[in-house]
């Protein structure tokens, strides 16, 4: 059996969610560390880009498959050997507080994160191998009323990490990543003025007066990866703003 405590060469690692933003660079770290490393992603023309990424440096698997299909992510995982490390990326954000949202809205926000987090944690933990780990995405930020959505399916990532951190051990360890609002793929939608604009205002409200970098909250699901001792919690990396 592999000693999860002496880092992530030999071990094999799977990325939901994994080509592009964190979970890009999650990925790419793991293969530089000796994992053997597969990357599920939804988009293919994203697919395809980090599969040339992944060839140019340490290799590895990029397959397309929305994770969130439980069936189709089950097949997928009944032709591969067990991993020793499952990172799941799938989550959402939103903006604007509960009047300012439809009801639509605010489900699918909640419901993107929680029930998405628990499809992933209920079809691959069979397929994690002993003393193995799951590490979900949570996030850090926003007040009631100005990230209702989100914060509900945060907030209840964090609850379903703690559950399954007690009913999956001792056999595997079960975090939580939360960064804050960070400028990645996930905003790939908006203009870049916008982005420029929104990085301003969330610095001003960041202890640290300033927003994270992809490779910090990478290392943090690193860590959680290979900390043998640590499940059950939720790692904020976000500047101090769960502090406030």
């Amino acid at each position: 059996m592999l000693d999860m405590t002496e880092g992530l060469a030999g071990t094999r690692v799977l990325v939901i969610g994994g080509t592009s933003g964190f979970g890009q660079r999650v990925a790419l770290e793991s293969a530089e560390r000796g994992a053997s490393v597969t990357v599920i992603g939804r988009n293919r023309s994203r697919a395809e880009a980090m599969k040339v990424l992944m060839d140019e440096r340490h290799g590895g698997e990029v397959v397309v498959l929305d994770a969130t299909h439980e069936n189709d992510l089950e097949a997928f995982l009944k032709q591969r050997d067990a991993y020793e490390h499952v990172i799941s990326m799938i989550g959402g954000a939103m903006g604007g507080g509960f009047m300012d949202n439809s009801i639509e809205d605010v489900r699918l926000a909640a419901e993107t994160k929680f029930i998405g987090s628990l499809t992933v944690a209920k079809t691959v933990a069979s397929h994690i191998a002993h003393a193995g780990s799951l590490t979900l995405t949570s996030g850090s930020g926003g007040h009631p009323y100005d990230a209702s959505g989100a914060i509900i399916g945060n907030q209840s990532v964090d609850l379903l990490v703690k559950g399954l951190a007690v009913e999956l051990a001792p056999d595997i360890r079960v975090n939580a990543i939360a960064p804050a609002w960070t400028p990645t793929g996930l905003w790939r939608h908006m203009a870049t003025q916008e982005i420029e604009r929104t990085e301003e205002q969330m610095s001003a409200a960041i202890p640290l007066g300033r927003v994270a970098t992809v490779g910090e909250v990478a290392s943090a699901y690193l860590f959680a990866m290979q900390c043998g001792f640590l499940t059950g919690q939720t790692i904020h990396v976000d500047g101090g703003v769960s502090a406030l």
